[in-house]
């Protein structure tokens, strides 16, 4: 299942190492995951794997046939066996190419200074605005202009966590794929609906599905609490540097706000969107709790 695979120079190696730049990314129109639990979900959403590199202390995982896995590798994510052999089983079925590599490869193609034993490469994937699939009462999560791949990251792991509906992100100031956009999302970015729209557009979306949009502003009138964030909804977040346009303006938009008891006037984008998400979940479970006591 795994051929060796051990010259820097090889085509293969070539082109993967380019994907750790954006540019390299934009160009060949693909991805790179670094990691066993981010690999695994990125399968799990229907990702397409190109190629599969593993280091060779890391490979018993994959290529073992019984829990001879289970033995430590020396790889960061090698606590995780059940993890390695889900993959393990979700690659044998694929059309990925899977190499063993040796750790200088390995390396060349990971992406910062973490050792998780694996790196694979997959076609970006793309959706569009007109794609998002909604449930009968959504919560949508809107993040504008946010530039922090780890912060978008953040708020998509968030999202998985308290159930949002979709994640659109309005006038992306970074790169959706950056890989520490996964790293962070912990491959939450591959299992929760995304996708990259203008503002204006996302705006349009929004209130055509009859969606309460609430924009989370340090000026907001309504403290977050008294906030009806139940679905169906829409919460808007803006960067920490510029805040929201002029787009998330106007009478048919709540401005929302956190209160801030010390000196600083604003939270962390990826913390006010948690807070914000968890408030939604709170309410959608005291409603369900109320329904079911009648």
């Amino acid at each position: 299942m795994f051929a060796p695979l051990t010259s820097p120079h090889n085509p293969r190696v070539k082109a993967a190492a380019r994907l750790r730049d954006r540019r390299g990314r934009t160009q060949q129109q693909r991805i790179v995951i670094d990691g066993v639990r981010e690999l695994l979900r990125a399968v799990e959403g229907g990702i397409e794997i190109d190629e599969v590199f593993v280091g060779e202390v890391a490979a018993p995982h994959l290529t073992a046939d019984s829990d001879d896995r289970n033995a430590s590798s020396g790889a960061s994510d090698s606590h995780h066996p059940a993890e390695w052999r889900q993959l393990a089983e979700r690659l044998r079925s694929s059309s990925a190419s899977c190499f063993v590599v040796p750790p200088r490869l390995l390396e060349k193609l990971a992406f910062g200074e973490r050792d998780s034993g694996i790196v694979a490469t997959a076609r970006m994937p793309r959706r569009e605005l007109s794609e998002l699939r909604l449930p009968a009462d959504p919560l949508v999560v809107v993040i504008e202009g946010v530039e922090k791949p780890g912060n978008v990251g953040a708020i998509l792991r968030t999202a998985d966590a308290a159930g949002v509906s979709a994640v659109i992100v309005a006038d992306g100031g970074t790169d959706l794929f950056n890989p520490n956009a996964i790293r962070a999302s912990l491959g939450a970015i591959f299992t929760v609906p995304v996708c990259e729209a203008d503002s204006v557009a996302t705006r349009d979306w929004l209130e055509s599905r009859g969606l309460r949009i609430h924009a989370a502003r340090v000026d907001g009138a309504v403290d977050y609490g008294q906030a009806n964030l139940a679905p169906p909804a829409a919460i808007v977040l803006g960067s920490e540097a510029t805040g929201l346009s002029a787009v998330w303006h106007g009478s048919r938009v709540a401005a929302i706000k956190l209160p801030m008891l010390g000196h600083v006037d604003s939270l962390n984008v990826s913390t006010t969107a948690a807070i914000l998400m968890y408030e939604s979940l709170r309410q959608r479970q005291s409603s369900r709790t109320i329904v079911n006591a009648r």
